[in-house]
């Protein structure tokens, strides 16, 4: 219980920096990883209902209601990562933008190592999915980094466009999740 309070409260943390960049610099790439780390803080509220009720059954349940954040999450990044290809807009402030991609980076990783520890510890299936996928998502971040990089040296689709690779690495991370709660192990 305590990993999943702690990554919640790192992962709400993270999701909460980044919307106040994403309000001032309306990127794709961020709101696309800004809603995949939110989603994820909430999947926090499945796992610990899970470890309460104390079975096995509620804590693969739990996972599914993971994986199903996480395809969530891609869905609303992916649809609006091709308006934004269709309807582009002018992005300001890259070096927030930047920053925020590096917060979402250190907040996944600082969750992954608290969710992979006690999963490992406890033996759970569902933590360590969890956990897993967001050691990815801290990579998926850096992906907001690229974004800015781009657009500064000129590239103004670069950001729906590394949006969209955010979309494809989460629906990535989704099908890895589901394996992992279907066979009740780690791969």
């Amino acid at each position: 219980m305590r990993a999943v309070a702690l990554s919640l409260a790192v992962l709400a943390a993270t999701a909460l920096l980044q919307a106040v960049v994403f309000v001032a610099t309306a990127s794709v790439a961020l709101f696309a990883d800004l809603i995949h780390n939110a989603g994820d803080a909430l999947t926090a509220i499945p796992l610990a209902f899970a470890f309460i009720v104390g079975s096995d059954r509620a804590e693969r349940w739990a996972g599914y209601a993971v994986v199903g954040a996480i395809l969530v999450s891609a869905s609303v990044a992916g649809i609006e990562a091709v308006r934004r290809l269709v309807h582009p807009e002018h992005l300001d402030h890259l070096g927030a933008l930047a920053l925020a991609g590096v917060i979402g980076f250190a907040g996944n990783e600082l969750a992954a190592r608290v969710r992979l520890r006690s999963g490992r510890r406890i033996n759970s299936a569902a933590l360590i999915a969890d956990g897993q996928h967001a050691r990815v998502d801290g990579f998926v971040s850096l992906g907001v980094v690229v974004a800015a990089a781009a657009v500064a040296v000129g590239l103004p689709r670069a950001d729906p466009i590394v949006g969209l690779a955010i979309t494809a690495l989460i629906l990535r991370i989704t099908l890895q999740a589901w394996r992992t709660i279907r066979t009740g192990h780690a791969h």
